[in-house]
């Protein structure tokens, strides 16, 4: 599944050097060095934020390893491919995740679930529109920038409906950031403190036949779902199918360096879109952006409050099902800490499929309504 970036994609540039081969400046390294500098930082991030006890330390360490040569000029971008597989894997760690006996409680608590799921959705859309009202972007971008579903999702319907692809990318995977950070931080305070892998989870050979059929799965249903006309079909079809599968009883192995290689490569795709360029392509509208993000994460807290009250759910549990994230990066943080993983997820997908079929409607009726009270109707930086 290709993706639009918010900025030139940049190739990597030949050796421009004047002396022997290797360029000071990270934008002139060749792609074989970029690839080394990012392996090398991702691993040092890795380790000092498991030396910290921080949650998620394989999906964050990475992704501050691909912002800080994105910030050099010196992106890495995962090649589609291998992008693809790594959704594919995170889908079926989800359905792994989800028990059976899942549809009992949704139906126990349905009310209350779609209430949260369209409270979240409602919210965005309100600051989407205020921005627009402000002058900050026009309709269509902000709204489509504001909306919390899939990033990549969000961009590529985004670029259907005449918004400024640039700025909506930057929206989504700058909130796809923050929230990142901020779940992490949330679970710090709650008490829950990130521990390292265990060697022998690391080194731990899974049985040939279930492994064999689980590979065979994720490339089945990644393949499927990356050839589709489903947004973000690479994560969902192997959701689904892992879910099915899981149903019959068959097991679903996920090696744990196989899992740990996906948190690093969609860390590193959501990091390397955060150039110096497109920051700086941005910088009119980035500090509004920015607070109508961080604003976002307060409302979406305030209903994970409301929904600890009602259901009485635990805290960081209702805050990941309300976090306005992409459903790949919080899955990876529920993962990581002592929470309801099926709530989560099914809040998250809840949403995300709500965003699928209301996020076109959403973004017209925007996009309508501040062009007649005098708000731009195109823009952007």
């Amino acid at each position: 599944m290709s993706s639009p970036g918010i900025g030139p994609e940049t190739s990597a540039p030949g050796i421009r050097s004047e002396t022997s081969g290797l360029g000071i400046r990270p934008e002139t390294w060749p792609a074989g060095l970029r690839w080394v500098a990012l392996l090398a930082l991702s691993a040092a991030a890795v380790a000092g934020l498991e030396a910290a006890r921080l949650p998620a330390a394989l999906l964050l360490g990475p992704m501050l390893a691909a912002m800080s040569l994105a910030g050099a000029e010196a992106p890495v971008r995962p090649p589609a491919p291998v992008l693809m597989a790594a959704q594919a894997v995170v889908g079926c760690m989800i359905a792994n995740s989800i028990p059976t006996a899942m549809g009992g409680e949704l139906a126990r608590h349905w009310p209350v679930s779609a209430s949260g799921v369209l409270s979240v959705v409602l919210v965005a859309t309100a600051l989407g529109y205020v921005l627009a009202r402000l002058r900050v972007l026009d309709g269509s971008t902000a709204v489509w920038g504001s909306m919390p579903g899939a990033a990549t999702a969000m961009t590529l319907m985004a670029a259907d409906f005449g918004a400024d692809i640039r700025l909506v990318a930057l929206m989504q995977y700058l909130r796809v950031f923050c929230v990142t950070v901020a779940s992490t931080m949330a679970a710090r305070l709650a008490g829950v403190r990130g521990t390292a892998t265990p060697a022998a989870h690391w080194l731990s050979v899974p049985a040939a036949g279930p492994l064999a059929a689980t590979l065979l799965l994720l490339a089945v249903a990644g393949v499927a779902g990356a050839r589709s006309r489903i947004s973000a079909g690479a994560l969902i079809l192997p959701m689904i199918a892992g879910i099915a599968w899981k149903a019959t009883g068959l097991p679903i192995l996920l090696p744990m360096p196989l899992l740990a290689a996906s948190y690093a490569v969609i860390g590193w795709f959501i990091g390397h879109r955060f150039t110096g360029t497109v920051l700086r392509q941005a910088l009119r509208v980035l500090p509004r952006v920015l607070a109508s993000i961080l604003l976002l994460i307060g409302l979406c807290a305030g209903l994970a409050l409301a929904l600890h009250r009602t259901l009485g759910t635990d805290l960081l549990t209702a805050y990941l099902a309300t976090s306005p994230g992409g459903a790949d990066s919080v899955a990876i943080i529920a993962a990581s800490v002592p929470v309801d993983v099926p709530f989560v997820m099914t809040m998250q997908v809840g949403r995300f499929l709500t965003m699928l079929v209301l996020g076109p409607m959403l973004a017209r009726f925007v996009a309508r309504r501040v062009g007649r009270n005098g708000a731009p109707t195109a823009g952007g930086a």
